[in-house]
């Protein structure tokens, strides 16, 4: 994926809601390509701590795709963490990976996702 189809990705789901803190599309080696962040808000991880992260999404995203022919691709993950959720997608071997605030009602995570998985399919 080029920087450009990334920095694109970032911007449209950035804007699609208020309640989206952070996103960022991630490659094969856990390198962040493009990442915008909700103005104003800090990020809840440091550097290294968000760099083990985004390894370990790369790592989790290779391995599930190891079963993508008996169960059929991923389509997203959603995490539920006691300060945040997360929302991944897979873009062929990147991953696009949004946080979004805690307090916020599943059926609105739910129209996240809704409005993200056209967005994502466009690059796939």
């Amino acid at each position: 994926m080029n920087r450009k189809d990334a920095h694109e990705i970032v911007k449209s789901i950035r804007k699609m809601s208020n309640y989206v803190r952070f996103v960022a599309v991630i490659n094969s080696k856990g390198k962040v390509i493009a990442y915008e962040r909700r103005i104003g808000h800090k990020g809840l991880l440091n550097t290294k701590s968000t760099q083990n992260q985004f390894s370990h999404l790369a790592v989790k995203t290779g391995m599930s795709a190891k079963f993508d022919r008996q169960l059929g691709k991923v389509q997203f993950m959603w995490e539920e963490r006691e300060k945040v959720q997360t929302i991944s997608f897979t873009i062929n071997k990147n991953t696009v990976w949004l946080s979004i605030d805690k307090n916020v009602i599943r059926s609105e995570v739910l129209r996240i996702i809704d409005n993200c998985l056209p967005i994502v399919k466009r690059f796939i």
